[in-house]
């Protein structure tokens, strides 16, 4: 659909009369292709130097891009893209790997949510606006600096926090976890058999359990398995899951 061809906000509208409540007025949607531009260039300029820091450059260019605003929808999902693609373009994140840093952000959105404020809301003392008739806003004043300049310390930090957790945290847990899961897997095939899909079945009902499987699931998904081969199912998932 490319560009938007209205002016954009985000916030609310008076129930009454439907008015704008705007939290965040969008860059104009006139100046899109000149800020859209010096951003593409800024990007690759910051790729291409090795100099600079990828997580700055990740801040400056996916902050840069949801602060425009370019696009009717979709802005918030391409705006994380964005801190994928720059990482891994300036060589932080090897190819391949899964950097999950995204949903680190929307693990703490309130602090995203006010990173967010943190730009838009002095900048609607620097906007002048009208509503329109089909309940939009309309912009009266030249507003083209506010986006292409602005001070991306707080993005920056809110994105290191995320990029620490990602990688001190998040990522070793879940190598721990997969760990855990082969071992409790190779188990269950040498001694059951099961497919895969059985034992991801399996390790769901036991951790919901904290390492016991329901009586329903036994009733049920597991009929098939005695009683004894279930204490043993739960004894080799208690050790290998719980007590390392």
């Amino acid at each position: 659909m490319g560009f938007r061809e209205q002016e954009g906000f985000i916030g609310e509208h008076d129930r009454r009369v439907g008015t704008p409540i705007p939290d965040h007025i969008s860059a104009r949607w006139k100046d899109l292709p000149t800020l859209m531009q010096g951003l593409l260039e800024t990007s690759q300029k910051l790729e291409k130097d090795v100099s600079f820091d990828a997580v700055l450059a990740a801040a400056v260019v996916a902050f840069g891009f949801v602060f425009i605003h370019p696009f009717v929808d979709g802005n918030g999902r391409i705006h994380r893209y964005l801190i994928h693609h720059v990482l891994a373009a300036k060589g932080y994140v090897a190819k391949g790997l899964i950097f999950p840093v995204s949903a680190i952000i929307l693990e703490h959105i309130e602090t995203y949510r006010q990173v967010l404020e943190a730009f838009s809301k002095p900048r609607l003392d620097g906007i002048e606006w009208k509503p329109t008739v089909d309940h939009n806003v309309e912009v009266l004043n030249e507003t083209v600096d506010l986006y292409r300049y602005f001070d991306a310390t707080q993005t920056a930090e809110f994105l290191y926090e995320c990029v620490k957790q990602t990688a001190q945290q998040t990522i070793p847990e879940e190598v721990a976890y997969l760990q855990q899961y082969d071992q409790l897997k190779s188990y269950l095939d040498d001694a059951f058999e099961m497919p895969d899909d059985l034992v991801a079945l399996l390790v769901r009902f036991l951790e919901q359990g904290n390492g016991k499987l329901s009586e329903r699931a036994k009733a049920k998904e597991f009929k098939a398995l005695t009683a004894s081969e279930v204490g043993a199912i739960e004894q080799v998932f208690q050790e290998i899951f719980l007590r390392n």
